[in-house]
């Protein structure tokens, strides 16, 4: 008897549970059916702990170096201006971007390398201060506050703008300096990232997030020659976002570091990192898209299957004491669309060139396209990407017969 008693009521408890769970399942049933699937639909499933996919593809346009004057040199800072009146151009930030504009349409995202220190005021200890400036070596950069709403002001208030601090011109202000700078980057709405080793969050106008990473190869800031790190460090950001885009400041300099090698280069008696080391822990970690800036020049860029790296966009816009003979005076603007994490459908690019510092104009030679496609062709000849007549980024012969591609 006691046991048919306990039976009866293990079944009431259970009937009690299905009458208070079937409104919740009548709601559950009723969205669904407002919302009716089509045939072959794929309903993503967000899993908690992993990635949330992005619901759309988006475009991303990054750009190499950027520096919008200094005040740490102000002899230079005299006569520069003046020659920029020569061409009709004014010495202030605004007045510099401007010409930046037109290369970014169409971006969703924008991403640039800001090469130098932003703020005012006495610098104490620059870097300059601990170096022989006399050999001609030494370089340090701070521009005005204005310059980081220049930077933001370059797109829309809808498009996400992204700057990379991780380069050997963040600190030229110091520790102090470095800090002003991502307030004043911060403040103007710039998304900061190469801070540290976490992942940069940029939202995107759809809703959708991705993440950025940047590195450099010092210890202050997340080092480019440490590829374990790397790998781990976008690794951890691909866990928490499906897309993941890094951007690397590495390499040796100058006209003759145009080519790309797989192993550790130098400049100046420093160790720059191996990019193509480098781009391979990225991509291992989860990386969708890698940026290069440093070398100052033009560079190969390389598909690894649907993913793709950009060794070296070149100066982009360079108001500085900076060498403008060629190559140097030749970058590029590249824009890349993204439509899952590890997919790039579509790439660009957009030739820049400047006749001196800060004139930026649009090559009508398109130098860009010719030199990175033949760049690509000698350090990849099987991976390395294609430019053709409109500027698009296609795969070389091999990779479309169906080859596997060259494994690193």
């Amino acid at each position: 008897m006691l046991q048919n008693k306990q039976e009866r009521s293990n079944r009431h408890r259970a009937s009690m549970r299905e009458r208070s769970s079937a409104p919740v399942m009548l709601a559950l049933v009723g969205l669904l059916g407002a919302a009716p699937v089509a045939p072959g639909q794929r309903i993503p499933i967000h899993k908690e702990g992993s990635p949330r996919p992005i619901a759309a593809s988006f475009r991303i346009c990054a750009g190499g170096d950027v520096t919008l004057g200094t005040d740490l040199d102000t002899a230079w800072a005299r006569t520069a201006a003046e020659r920029l009146r020569q061409f009709g151009r004014r010495p202030e930030p605004d007045s510099l971007t401007a010409r930046l504009k037109p290369f970014l349409t169409g971006a969703d995202v924008v991403l640039l390398n800001v090469e130098g220190a932003i703020g005012s005021g006495p610098t104490g200890r620059t870097k300059c201060s601990s170096q022989a400036s006399k050999s001609g070596t030494c370089y340090a950069f701070r521009s005005p506050p204005s310059a980081a709403r220049a930077i933001r002001r370059v797109v829309g208030p809808k498009v996400a703008v992204v700057g990379n601090v991780a380069n050997n011109h963040a600190r030229d202000a110091g520790d102090a300096g470095r800090a002003a700078t991502i307030a004043a980057l911060t403040s103007a709405g710039v998304r900061v990232t190469g801070r540290d080793t976490i992942a940069t969050p940029v939202a995107l106008a759809n809703g959708d997030t991705i993440a950025v990473l940047g590195f450099y190869t010092e210890g202050w800031a997340p080092n480019a020659r440490d590829l374990a790190a790397v790998r781990r460090h976008v690794a951890r950001a691909a866990e928490q976002y499906e897309v993941v885009v890094v951007t690397m400041h590495l390499g040796a300099e100058g006209a003759d570091a145009q080519r790309t090698r797989d192993k550790s280069e130098l400049f100046l008696n420093m160790d720059r990192g191996n990019p193509v080391g480098f781009a391979t822990a990225a991509f291992d970690g989860g990386a969708t898209l890698v940026v290069g800036h440093g070398p100052h020049v033009l560079r190969a860029a390389e598909w690894r299957g649907n993913r793709l790296v950009f060794y070296s966009l070149g100066n982009l816009l360079t108001y500085g004491p900076f060498n403008m003979k060629e190559p140097a005076n030749r970058g590029a603007i590249a824009c890349a669309t993204i439509d899952s994490g590890r997919h790039v459908s579509a790439a660009e690019l957009r030739p820049t060139m400047q006749l001196a510092p800060g004139v930026l104009l649009p090559d009508s030679s398109n130098r860009a396209w010719k030199l990175i496609d033949s760049l690509s062709a000698l350090d990849f000849p099987r991976t390395g990407a294609t430019i053709d007549g409109s500027g698009k980024l296609q795969r070389r012969a091999a990779a479309r017969a169906g080859r596997q591609p060259e494994k690193r």
